[in-house]
């Protein structure tokens, strides 16, 4: 089953876990929305900049360390994703707070494993 992933913190830089992260999801089926600092292009997903509006999203992946989060708390919660995964690294429990208050399903964990172990 596909879940459209928002990639937050996404990268054209092929050494990066959030790139590695955006090829394993296309690679199995899932509809990926890479946003990151820099605007690129990694096997045909166009990286989109800022806050672009999104919908349907089902998983938000972070790649963002917790400081430069903040300014994305609303942003991550206004796209009512069903789970946020805090990757390593990113493990936050104010975000992890604000969303749990609001159902959202929160995991620290990592994206490239859950994938490869089949949970995602």
């Amino acid at each position: 089953m596909s879940k459209k992933t928002l990639v937050l913190g996404a990268s054209d830089n092929e050494s990066r876990y959030s790139n590695m992260a955006m090829l394993r999801l296309q690679a199995n089926g899932h509809e990926v929305v890479p946003v990151g600092k820099r605007a690129g292009v990694v096997n045909g997903m166009e990286i989109l900049t800022g806050m672009p509006s999104v919908a349907d999203i089902d998983t938000v992946t972070l790649y963002l360390n917790p400081d430069h989060q903040k300014a994305y708390y609303d942003y991550i919660l206004s796209a009512h994703p069903k789970r946020i995964i805090f990757n390593p690294g990113t493990e936050n429990e104010e975000l992890e707070d604000l969303a749990a208050a609001k159902g959202i399903q929160v995991m620290e964990a990592c994206t490239l494993v859950l994938l490869s172990t089949g949970q995602y």
